[in-house]
This record gives C-alpha cells, sequence and structure tokens, in this order.
C-alpha cells in the first residue's frame, strides 16, 4: 500500500484523500479517532502520515494493534482505512510488595481507559500500607481536538513513613491529601508538555523511634505545588515489544503556607530506551529495557527530603522507603526474552538490575559515589501478558541485593515495571 502512494506521488499527480474510514472498533468511536488522526479528507495522501497515525493509535490504551489499507476511489482520490484491533480496557489494578522483613503492602485499583469511547480514563485505587489510601483520577488527553486535554486527580495517602535523624529512625504517621488539575497539549505527534497545580495538605504524626528537639514530633501545613511535564515520546509498540526512545522531564515548585518552611524546588527526567532482539532465525523474541532517572531537589538539611529508596519506585526487593535523599540517579535494566507466545497470551521471563545512589539530605555530589549510599539489586522475574486487555501484564520480580547491608524481597504487580 505504501508503495502504491509513493508511485503515485512520483508520477507527479495530486493526489488527495478522499475519505477516511474506520474498521473494527467497537467501543472506540471511529468519530474520536478520525479527530486525532491528521490523515483528513481534502488532505495529501502521504504514507509518513498515516504511519504516524498508525503509531499514535498503537499507543492509545483501547488498541491492541492497528494497520491501514489505501484504495483508489477515482480520479485522484483514494480511500484510507484504519483497522483496529481493540483492547479490553476495564482493568484492574494488583500491585503487592514484601520484603524478607515480614513486609507486607499492597495497593488495589479500577481503571476504564476508554470511557464513553473516547480513550478518556477514570477510576480509582484503595491502597493498604499499615494505614489505609485512596485516589480518584481522570485523564483525558484527547478532550478537545488531537491537541488539548485535560487531567484532574484527587487522592488521600496515609503511609508509615521512616525519618532518618542523627541519632537514629524515627517512624511518622504520614498523610497527603491534594487536588490536582493538568492541563495537557500535544504539540506534535511526538512533544508534549502538561501544566498545572495541586493543592495539598500534609500532616506527620510522630509514632516511635528516635526523637530530636529540633524536628517537630507532630506538624500539619498546607501547601501549593506548580507542576510542569515535558516529554519526548519516539516509542513503537507490537504488542508485547517495545522500541525507541522516550523522556519525561518533571519539574515541581512547592510553596508552604507556614513561614518556617521554606519553598523548594524539584526536578527529575526519565530516560528510556528499548530495543528489540532477534534470535538466531531473525525472528524477535527479546526485548531490551532501559530507564534512567537523573532528579535533584533543594537541597535542605531535612529528615523529610523528597526522594525515596523504595521497592515499588526504583530498586526492586529493597523494601519500603528505607532511605531519603536531596538527589537521585537510579539505572533499571531487563531483557525480556518470550518463553511462549499465542494469538492471545504471552509469557516472558526477565533477568533485570536495578542500581541507585542518593545524595544525602545537605550533602553534596560526592555522596553519589558512598558505599553507604550506593544499591545494586540484581534479579530474575516472571510476566504473564493477556494481549487482548490493556496493560494486562501480571508481574513477579526477586531482588537480591549484593551491596551494603543489602536485604531481599518479591515485588508483584500488574503492568511492566517501567
Amino acid at each position: 500500500m505504501v508503495c502504491c502512494i509513493t508511485a503515485v506521488q512520483l508520477a507527479g499527480q495530486e493526489v488527495k484523500v478522499l475519505d477516511l474510514k474506520v474498521q473494527g472498533s467497537k467501543r472506540l468511536k471511529p468519530s474520536f479517532i478520525k479527530l486525532i488522526s491528521d490523515i483528513k479528507p481534502g488532505v495529501a495522501l502521504d504514507s509518513a502520515v498515516i504511519n504516524q497515525d498508525i503509531i499514535r493509535l498503537k499507543r492509545l490504551p483501547a488498541v491492541a494493534h492497528s494497520y491501514f489499507q489505501v484504495f483508489k476511489s477515482h480520479d485522484n482520490f483514494y480511500n484510507v482505512f484504519y483497522n483496529i484491533e481493540e483492547n479490553i480496557t476495564i482493568n484492574p489494578q494488583v500491585n503487592l510488595y514484601t520484603t524478607n522483613d515480614d513486609e507486607f503492602a499492597y495497593r488495589l485499583g479500577l481503571y476504564e481507559y476508554n470511557l464513553l469511547g473516547r480513550n478518556i480514563g477514570f477510576g480509582g485505587f484503595y491502597q493498604k500500607d499499615i494505614f489505609s489510601s485512596y485516589g480518584i483520577n481522570f485523564r483525558a488527553p484527547f478532550l478537545f481536538n488531537n491537541n488539548v486535554g485535560l487531567a484532574i486527580n484527587f487522592q488521600s495517602l496515609t503511609t508509615q513513613e521512616p525519618v532518618f535523624l542523627d541519632n537514629g529512625t524515627a517512624d511518622y504517621k504520614y498523610n497527603n491529601t491534594s487536588i490536582e488539575i493538568l492541563g495537557l497539549y500535544a504539540f506534535n505527534f511526538k512533544h508534549r508538555v502538561e501544566l498545572g497545580v495541586n493543592f495539598f495538605n500534609e500532616d506527620y504524626l510522630y509514632l516511635n523511634g528516635a526523637t530530636d528537639v529540633s524536628v517537630p514530633q507532630a506538624f500539619n501545613v498546607d501547601k501549593i505545588l506548580l507542576k510542569g511535564i515535558y516529554e519526548y515520546d519516539a516509542l513503537k509498540y507490537d504488542f508485547q515489544y517495545v522500541s525507541g526512545f522516550k523522556s519525561t522531564f518533571n519539574v515541581q515548585y512547592v510553596q508552604a503556607n507556614a513561614v518556617t518552611l521554606p519553598d523548594f524546588t524539584i526536578w527529575w527526567n526519565d530516560f528510556r530506551y528499548f530495543a528489540r532482539i532477534r534470535d538466531k532465525d531473525g525472528i524477535y523474541d527479546g526485548n531490551i529495557a532501559t530507564r534512567l532517572r537523573l532528579g535533584l531537589a533543594t537541597n535542605a538539611d531535612s529528615p523529610f527530603a523528597p526522594f525515596s529508596v523504595d521497592n515499588n519506585l526504583n530498586i526492586r526487593g529493597v523494601g519500603n522507603t528505607i532511605d531519603r535523599g536531596t538527589g537521585v540517579v537510579v539505572l533499571n535494566a531487563e531483557y525480556r526474552q518470550t518463553l511462549a507466545d499465542r494469538d492471545w497470551f504471552t509469557i516472558q521471563g526477565v533477568g533485570f538490575v536495578d542500581a541507585g545512589s542518593w545524595r544525602n539530605p545537605g550533602g553534596d555530589f560526592g555522596d553519589f559515589g558512598d558505599d553507604q549510599n550506593l544499591r545494586i539489586y540484581p534479579g530474575l522475574g516472571l510476566r504473564f501478558i493477556h494481549k487482548k486487555i490493556f496493560n494486562a501484564t501480571f508481574r513477579v520480580d526477586y531482588g537480591y541485593g549484593i551491596t551494603q547491608d543489602a536485604t531481599s524481597g518479591i515485588v508483584f504487580g500488574i503492568g511492566q515495571y517501567f
């Protein structure tokens, strides 16, 4: 089909699209697909634009696979057909994790990623991590057109947080209740931004452990967070396989209503790179996946530093918030090997290494090279993937630490780790 388009263009004729037709969609509305597509009736027939539309469609939670066809209508007018294989988009979310310290926590959620057939995500979660938490999320990246969208999030997170003092560790009950509103804007196919504001309240209450006269045992403060996200996305998807590069930059400025608490800024950038690997017969059945996170925050000498070392965020097997810092460097690297692949189901074996280091609160960049801050956790895992349900990847990973004072642990979850 692409060669047909190219041949007509090379002949120097003005080739145009008569109509864009959608086939195979059930819950995803054809009107929505036409809204977000760059191919429109009357525009020039361009295979590069069509291929870009297909990649965009494959990124939608509702689309498992998509391809196109082109047929001549009359004169120099052609009909373009986008063929859709849909995902099931009502999706439960489960995250479980434990360590050899008998610690156990979980998060359960239910989300619809194709509300009203327009790629609108809506759902919520319940979390039990000693204390109960919950949240509700709404996200419509194409609410008005293929450039402008909106996201609204509410959550109340309550956890037991370790606070690392000079004379030991204290445990605090921490609650963060917030409402966030974000405007979403896509400049083009690969570049987009999110800008918004988050109003939240933080409540710390001392439970047990070490104390320090300079650290309050209880405080409650309202804060305002201004957020900006810039994303470059050049990833390509083919069912469970991913290839390409993606960069996400996140910057936040936080202001408290208490004069005793200074304002602070935090930023981090996630770089993701994926490559598909062929076997000896030339068949793609492996996937290299990497994520590098670099981040810094205002370097206050505070026990409540923003970057944490955590099982479910960055280092599998390390435990639940075992340390904090004002700077972070983390590399997650995986090799995903397909062990079985059927029409609707796939099993992958995973070998991984999670490694990271943190800057101590009030410290310097030399902290990143300190043995006490370095953590390296290799491990193995399995992925059980339903190819017709969005994000239906059940993962189980076991990470084993090889650095100073290391632990080990199992991390369960829905979706790839990154």
